[in-house]
């Protein structure tokens, strides 16, 4: 937004990226500067990347870098949290969460868990040590019994809250459990996979934000009185794993095609299932193993991005009260090939999805959608559409709040209803 304009904007951005290098190549900084926000929160996965005992000795070199780069000197204030201590096999999650506010912006204060009051910010900060006692934010990792087929799962979320423009709210980083095995995720539908994400996602909606009634004017000394933490709205974003349904994917994309199940001949347990079509000399359609799906034609995922397979995607349902997104209109994030000259094509592992998602509670999309926010200035969309990203493609929101909009006489927009 320009400075000129009665507001601030925002930029939430969502990255599940092999590697954190990756993270701020020329693509993600032409989204900023081309957005102009005001405040930019960046939440990453698996920071480090898959072999990060071996890369994580580069994060932080690379985090200095990025900090003092000119794409982000007007910038003046940082706060960047790296969970990078992998030999706490108790806490370690990969998380990265990056927020950045532009000099322009001179209200803007996080909250301090410890001494329950908001802070203003000043400077750059990066803490990357043990974050479980760093007072700005709250961390924790899913329980081991949630995916117990993994023997050192680091999937977790972090929180941290804010108040900009008179407004508060949450931002959670978060990272849910993946699907172990294609064939797994055929046998019924839902899959158990999608009841262990639905188990996870509950459990932090629970833990921080059940709906409650207070006042949702920020008051920069604002003593906390309830059992935790006033609750506010709230926006949740990361690598959700969300999958399609497969079982109904597969039958919807298999209709006319016959089933061949392959066993394996030491255990008898199903190795590969082959769809053929009955007729045109019985071509193969869809091959499915534990990390294989090898459809005929990409093209379906692509086309109209994919959006004709919106049907499938199904586990946010569950949380249609408490969580909302605004209308996807990019192809599944999920999972790109790595092959740096193949940007566009996914590979043949799993069933291409929407696994990166920003979403938020009723208010806080009442936050951005409200009367006077022009439309344009809303923009949900990924980034790199054409270029490798990695096997994820980033996700982003940017829209604008209104300033005041946490002031009694703003409440007629909703935008800041404490929930």
């Amino acid at each position: 937004a320009p400075l000129t304009c009665p507001g601030n904007s925002g930029l939430w951005n969502c990255l599940s990226l092999s590697l954190l290098f990756d993270v701020f190549s020329s693509l993600p900084l032409q989204t900023v500067q081309s957005h102009k926000p005001h405040f930019v929160a960046v939440h990453c996965q698996e920071v480090g990347g898959k072999n990060y005992e071996a890369s994580m000795s580069h994060v932080d070199s690379f985090v200095k870098e990025l900090l003092s780069s000119d794409a982000m000197k007007e910038y003046s204030r940082a706060r960047v949290y790296l969970d990078e201590n992998y030999k706490s096999q108790e806490h370690f999650t990969a998380l990265g969460s990056f927020y950045f506010i532009h000099e322009s912006l001179k209200n803007i204060h996080q909250f301090d868990f410890k001494a329950k009051k908001f802070k203003k910010v000043v400077g750059k900060e990066t803490c990357s040590e043990t974050l479980e006692s760093t007072p700005s934010l709250e961390k924790e990792k899913f329980p081991q019994d949630y995916f117990p087929e993994c023997k050192w799962s680091r999937k977790g979320f972090i929180r941290t809250r804010w108040a900009l423009a008179d407004c508060a709210f949450d931002l959670v980083n978060i990272h849910l459990f993946h699907d172990a095995s294609n064939l797994v995720a055929w046998e019924k539908s839902p899959s158990v996979y999608s009841g262990t994400r639905q188990k996870a996602l509950g459990y932090v909606l629970d833990r921080y934000m059940l709906d409650t009634k207070s006042s949702g004017q920020f008051n920069p000394q604002l003593q906390i009185t309830d059992q935790r933490h006033e609750k506010l709205p709230y926006f949740v974003f990361g690598d959700f794993n969300f999958r399609l349904d497969s079982k109904q994917v597969i039958e919807s994309l298999c209709s006319t095609a016959t089933m061949q199940t392959v066993r394996a001949a030491d255990t008898n347990e199903v190795d590969k299932l082959i769809f053929r079509e009955s007729d045109n000399d019985r071509k193969v359609v869809l091959q499915l193993e534990k990390k294989l799906f090898n459809y005929v034609n990409q093209d379906v995922f692509r086309e109209n991005n994919g959006t004709s397979l919106l049907e499938f995607d199904k586990e946010l349902s569950v949380f249609k009260d408490r969580l909302h997104e605004l209308e996807i209109s990019f192809p599944p994030s999920y999972p790109y090939s790595e092959d740096s000259s193949q940007g566009k094509e996914y590979m043949n592992t799993r069933c291409p999805a929407w696994c990166d998602r920003i979403l938020m509670s009723p208010f806080a999309r009442d936050l951005v959608l409200k009367p006077e926010n022009e439309e344009k200035s809303i923009v949900y969309d990924n980034i790199g559409p054409n270029v490798c990203m990695g096997d994820h493609k980033p996700v982003f929101l940017s829209f604008r709040i209104t300033a005041g909009a946490g002031k009694p006489n703003a409440n007629k927009h909703k935008c800041c209803v404490v929930q």
